[in-house]
């Protein structure tokens, strides 16, 4: 109880700074006509803004940055150069090229071509032969190429995202969540910050062609700097996009808008909402301590937590129906040992307005041990075992 009052005190002497910021801002908080979306703080990973951010809808081409990810880790580990070449096959011509009908790179029916230029032809073009020639290129055919696809989506922390294909056209099981494209984006830009720079690309030249990024942002003085358009007719028109503004980068996911009009107008309004309707506040210092976490069988039932150097929040600025509430999340009880430094738990701040079945938004940051808990006697143990069963301490989620 100490611990909660003791946020709820935090929070409470926060909002007023908040919401004095909100109320000079006549249009309040921030809706958007797209069915699914995400805004997220780049450096923090807070989420800004989210509408049904974890249901599975097709992600069309912006699926294509899954198709980059696997491509890009296995430059990065020495498995091939930008100057290696991928053979375009029939296949890849025929499904993904000029017969396609669909956005193509134009690759010529069992040429070769560096991965470089198969690079800018996915990011700028969205060219589907391009994409088919990488996954032929690395897994034999699109298929297993799919499930490496699905497997670094796993090891990156996305649970829920399913790939067929490494094009995003249409498969009623290829899905993704807003939220787990705002995570591939992130990941993207921190793991490979020398690959990035292409989303920004606005042209590329490749034989006789001359391609134009899709991304209509790029030029548009709000600090776009990526990452993916995509469109299908039972995907609806998509963006996934970057943009840093005041040394504060934002990713911003944008999931069944109507036409392209409606999606650059419903993007650019969220990222210059975000970037003007985001504050961060700090709520404990340097050592402070903001709670605690139970141990089972320890020298001592609790172990202090606290925060990596000051602890702050990053939350947007709402009218006054907002309600802010702070809580400590982990796993327990802990098990001892357990050292000072390690990461226990997580001090999670959400944001609720009236009438939403969901936070609007969360942020999330970790905690520490402060101390260390060493295991108690086997006596002691036995007796906290019967405190823990019988009198229900704490539950096994906070």
């Amino acid at each position: 109880m100490r611990r909660l009052l003791t946020v709820a005190a935090a929070l409470l002497g926060l909002l007023p700074a908040w919401l004095s910021a909100a109320n000079a801002q006549q249009s309040g908080g921030f809706t958007t006509k797209a069915p699914n979306a995400i805004l997220m703080d780049y450096d923090s990973g807070s989420i800004i803004y989210q509408k049904a951010a974890d249901e599975l809808v097709p992600p069309a081409s912006m699926s294509k940055l899954m198709t980059l990810a696997v491509l890009f880790r296995a430059l990065k580990d020495g498995k091939y150069k930008p100057e290696d070449e991928f053979p375009t096959s029939e296949n890849a011509w025929r499904t993904g090229g000029a017969p396609s009908g669909t956005s193509a790179m134009f690759i010529p029916i069992n040429s070769k071509t560096p991965i470089s230029e198969l690079i800018q032809g996915i990011v700028v073009q969205s060219g589907n032969d391009a994409c088919i020639t990488v996954a032929e290129g690395m897994a034999g055919n699109t298929a297993e190429f799919a499930k490496m696809m699905e497997a670094e989506a796993r090891r990156i922390g996305m649970p829920k995202s399913t790939f067929r294909n490494p094009t995003g056209l249409h498969d009623p099981e290829h899905l993704m969540t807003a939220r787990e494209l705002g995570t591939l984006a992130r990941y993207i830009i921190k793991k490979y910050p020398d690959f990035y720079p292409v989303f920004g690309q606005r042209e590329f030249a490749y034989r006789k062609h001359k391609f134009y990024n899709r991304n209509p942002l790029l030029s548009a003085d709000i600090g776009v700097d990526g990452m993916k358009t995509g469109h299908t007719k039972e995907a609806g028109y998509g963006m996934v996009v970057s943009s840093v503004r005041d040394g504060r980068r934002l990713i911003g996911v944008l999931m069944g808008l109507a036409d392209e009009k409606e999606r650059r107008e419903e993007t650019r309004r969220m990222l210059e909402w975000g970037a003007k309707s985001v504050s961060s506040a700090k709520l404990f210092g340097a050592g402070e301590q903001v709670g605690y976490a139970r141990v089972w069988g320890g020298t001592d039932f609790y172990v202090p937590l606290t925060g990596e150097g000051d602890l702050e929040v990053i939350l947007p600025k709402f009218p006054v129906n907002q309600k802010i509430r702070g809580e400590i999340v982990y796993q327990g009880p802990l098990k001892p040992p357990v050292r000072k430094g390690d990461q226990i738990a997580m001090f999670r701040v959400t944001s609720t307005v009236p009438g939403s079945p969901e936070p609007i938004a969360v942020s999330e940051t970790p905690l520490y041990a402060d101390n260390d808990v060493d295991e108690a006697s086997f006596y002691w143990r036995g007796v906290d075992s019967l405190l823990y069963l019988a009198l229900r301490l704490v539950p096994s989620h906070r």
